[in-house]
């Protein structure tokens, strides 16, 4: 499976099929979703969430009723019968319901169909027959014991588990249900389990711990069974040593485990696999893993078989008892971590004896893979680098900083392997993923190597792709393709920062990227789960650390409002493009401790806390304007949840509190004679701006003197992260399209096209490519350059008075410097196009609604056409689903 967002650049006829909605023929309900998932299994939700969309491509199609049936036979609900829930004829055109029936059972597999009804009242062809299954829906359901070896967190080697069993009956269906503190790998009779790679996610352990659920079924055989575990160390037991402290976290232990193999017999009873004080162990090959540094190999020290029937154990040892991790197991309902492209190297050097240089030809985020001859003992290393030094040889300087080694045998991203000298060997790290595009090996003893012997695989969160951009200028396509690999690089079942130097949750660098995740990626399921990381991190009185999750840093640094707002701008940014209140819902008390504990340090509104606009080009804005704008932000979404949530007391309390965030910015820092915000730098006048904070009477001329202060920096950036985030929007938003897309489309320094130029297949740290400190060459920070081609030049918003694109507001900019721009997004209702060319004579601009869904357009000035027709109102043109064809003059 292959990503095609992870290629830098390709046709855009390629990249519209591989974001096709696949169409049934007949018009109905299509691509159903339990909890966002494609029939999921091991779901502890007692009220799932069911969506689904739409298929009808007529204009004006909607649908104006529904019905829902959901049991446990699937011939029933295919006949319209229920055993679990069935609702009536609702007249209602709402695509997600929450499951409100008989009370779910756990281990049971619930099937379910939708009707629908569009909008004359005809009844549609059913849906195609989906299914849920749950999984443990609570902690005593349990059986297994929490195991492990009796061994300490400072032992190196990664262990083996194993069990055998027999199976000496029909088997109807088998469930392996597991929860690692640490990493693992499940195999069952030899052969790995899933494609997953990383599981589970990485949670604060002590407070949340996730299992994983999968169909087993055709893995297990009548007779003996053998079940192996292997264990490693992930966040749990963090041994490389770094400016985090992570090898001090509260909850570090040696990984352990826990696993229900649950079979079900045709006859009905059931039989749990478990662990326990029957089970074995052994210590690995791997005799070193960190998932921050890199993983050792001894090939010298394979067991083969280890996890098959007749392999004999009796040289291994017996398995002590642990107790839980934290009491709190839920199911790992998201998307997973996988193995999502592989990449040949581009070019190999040899540069002396025994050292080699592979070229991937790209930057990414994921693992090498060695395949060699030699004899045994010889050691390989392979060390792994974003950049060269002058010499050829990899350049690790950029991304070393914060690494603090106590000695020399834990290298930085240099995988260690030994062979074991028994013909051809293959390795890759099970249990750890580096940053890189160059790979340096070196050898011990000679080897024949060449450019197949390296591979690479481009490792992240699979996440569905759902937007695609394509622009008539070469270097936005490139800008788009590269954001869109760093905001992967950086999707580990969290958001990180960069997936080399430190691996780490920094909130601010994901809420700037959230939007530009969102319009590419259906990335729902991460953010819920890292917002309950948030939940679990988050102080009694309300402080949030500034990496999520922590081992206990960043509590006292760089978790400002500007950073931790997190909290408030996910949860809001999931209700605008899916329509659904439940992460905010689930967050409203975190949010709310949060602002009030802003308003009892800083009871005058403005706030000095937080590290403000990082990175600047050269003009540093204040903390306290920046700062105090992302505090506003949090109290205006504070009341805006409220509402939605219809708690109407707190709307108005925390509206007032806003107006006064707001009232106390502009009275230090606007001039309204002048319309300038402090000395009228790009952040201090786009970041008030964009969050909404400049009086409406004032906000053309802001605008104006925005637009008049970039022509002065000869339309180039002068910004950090935070008036990145908020300057191209500021501008288009507010009448100045043209010098947003002049800022945009740059490809000399500072500017994303600067990066493009210079050969980036990703996003810098530093505008400046040869900065001597912020330069990793795989970050996000800078990314929302990747939302704003879709609102700031195709114009696609969600409407928050109709969200999930339920109305899609579109305002479409021709801007000079294009003759086309196209962008789709597939939102809950169906794929959003809107698409411009120019023409002899003016503009041609195509749309398509998604059946169920309405648009709003707002066209630029000119005379608009629809079929030959004069618009009437093109400021404001309401559309039904379907698709159409304007001509702008």
């Amino acid at each position: 499976m292959k990503h095609p967002l992870c290629k830098p650049l390709l046709s855009i006829a390629l990249l519209c099929c591989s974001f096709s909605i696949s169409q049934a023929q007949t018009p109905g309900a299509a691509g159903l979703k339990s909890e966002y998932l494609v029939n999921p299994i091991g779901i502890d939700n007692a009220h799932p969430r069911l969506t689904w969309l739409m298929n009808d491509k007529a204009q004006g199609a909607a649908q104006s009723a529904y019905q829902l049936y959901v049991g446990t036979d699937s011939a029933a609900i295919s006949a319209g019968k229920s055993n679990a829930w069935a609702t009536s004829k609702i007249a209602s055109s709402n695509n997600l319901v929450i499951y409100s029936g008989q009370q779910l059972k756990p281990f049971t597999k619930y099937y379910w169909k939708v009707q629908l009804w569009d909008q004359a009242g005809k009844k549609l062809a059913p849906s195609a027959i989906n299914s849920f299954e749950t999984g443990m829906m609570g902690m005593q359901n349990w059986e297994g014991s929490w195991i492990s070896d009796n061994k300490g967190i400072a032992v190196n080697p990664a262990p083996y588990f194993r069990n055998t069993f027999k199976v000496a009956k029909s088997i109807r269906s088998a469930r392996a249900y597991i929860a690692v503190a640490g990493l693992y790998e499940l195999y069952l009779n030899g052969k790995k389990i899933g494609n997953h790679r990383l599981d589970p996610m990485y949670t604060r352990f002590d407070r949340r711990t996730l299992y994983v659920s999968y169909d087993v079924t055709a893995q297990l055989q009548n007779g003996k069974n053998a079940v192996g575990v292997l264990l490693g160390n992930g966040w749990y037991n963090h041994q490389s040593t770094a400016v985090w402290f992570f090898h001090q976290a509260p909850w570090r232990g040696r990984p352990a485990f826990c696993m229900d193999l649950r079979i079900t017999y045709t006859d009905g009873t059931v039989e749990t696999i478990k662990s326990g004080t029957d089970w074995k162990t052994s210590l690995s090959p791997i005799v070193f893993n960190s998932i921050y540094t890199a993983e050792h190999y001894d090939g010298r020290l394979e067991q083969p078989g280890w996890n098959t029937a007749n392999f004999d154990d009796s040289k291994w040892k017996p398995v002590i008892n642990r107790s839980a991790p934290s009491m709190n197991i839920v199911s790992q309902a998201m998307q997973p971590i996988r193995a999502v492209d592989t990449i040949s190297t581009k070019s190999v050097t040899k540069l002396d004896s025994g050292v080699w240089v592979f070229d991937m030809g790209r930057n990414i985020s994921g693992v090498s893979q060695i395949t060699v001859k030699g004899d045994s003992g010889t050691v390989i290393r392979l060390k792994h680098a974003e950049r060269l030094n002058k010499n050829g040889h990899v350049d690790q300087s950029n991304i070393d900083l914060h690494y603090r080694p106590t000695d020399d045998k834990d290298p930085f991203q240099t995988d260690i392997f030994i062979l074991g000298g028994k013909g051809e060997e293959t390795f890759s790290p099970r249990f750890n993923y580096k940053g890189f595009q160059y790979i340096e090996v070196s050898s011990s003893k000679p080897i024949q190597i060449g450019k197949e012997n390296i591979k690479a695989f481009f490792m992240h969160s699979d996440v569905e792709p759902i937007g695609t951009v394509k622009a008539s200028n070469q270097t936005i396509n490139q800008i788009w393709a590269a954001t869109n690999n760093s905001y992967l690089s950086n999707l580990f079942g969290y958001p990180t920062d960069c997936p080399q130097r430190e691996k780490n949750g920094w909130t601010g660098d994901a809420h700037i990227a959230s939007e530009t995740g969102l319009y590419n990626f259906d990335g729902i399921t991460v953010y819920e789960k890292w917002l309950a990381d948030h939940r679990d991190e988050q102080q009694p009185n309300g402080v949030l650390p500034s990496i999520i999750p922590t081992g206990g840093w960043g509590y006292e640094w760089g978790n400002g409002p500007d950073w931790t707002s997190t909290i408030a701008i996910i949860p809001y940014n999931i209700y605008l493009f899916y329509g659904d209140s439940k992460l905010l819902a689930d967050s409203y008390n975190a949010i709310e401790k949060y602002v009030n504990h802003i308003d009892e340090l800083y009871p005058t509104g403005l706030t000095t806390w937080g590290l403000g606009d990082w990175v600047p080009v050269k003009s540093v804005s204040p903390v306290e304007l920046t700062s105090s704008v992302y505090y506003y932000t949090d109290a205006s979404i504070l009341a805006k949840a409220a509402k939605i949530l219809g708690k109407q007391a707190d709307y108005t309390k925390y509206s007032a509190l806003a107006n006064k965030i707001k009232n106390a910015i502009n009275a230090k820092y606007l001039d309204t004679t002048t319309g300038i915000y402090g000395k009228g730098l790009q952040t201090e006048l786009s970041v008030p701006l964009y969050w909404g904070v400049v009086p409406e009477n004032i906000k053309s001329k802001v605008a104006a003197n925005l637009a008049k202060r970039v022509e002065a920096d000869n339309f180039h950036l002068d910004v950090g992260i935070l008036g990145a985030k908020a300057i191209l929007s500021a501008l288009s938003d507010n009448g100045y399209p043209d010098v947003a897309y002049k800022i945009a489309s740059q490809e000399t320094f500072p500017s994303w096209g600067w990066w493009m130029v210079n050969g980036a297949t990703t996003l810098y740290e530093n505008w400046q490519i040869d900065a001597k400190s912020d330069i990793s060459l795989n970050h996000i920070m800078f990314g929302e350059i990747g939302a704003w081609l879709y609102k700031g030049i195709a114009g696609i918003h969600p409407d928050p008075e109709h969200p999930g694109f339920k109305n899609v507001l579109l305002q479409p900019h021709f801007v000079p410097g294009l003759n086309a721009f196209s962008a789709t997004h597939k939102g809950p209702y169906g794929k959003i196009v809107s698409s411009w060319q120019r023409t002899g004579n003016g503009v041609t601009y195509t749309v398509t609604v998604p059946a169920n869904s309405t648009a709003t357009v707002s066209f630029p000035a000119g005379k608009v056409y629809l079929a030959g027709k004069a618009v009437n109102n093109p400021a404001l043109y309401k559309l039904n689903s379907g698709s159409y064809v304007f001509e702008v003059k």
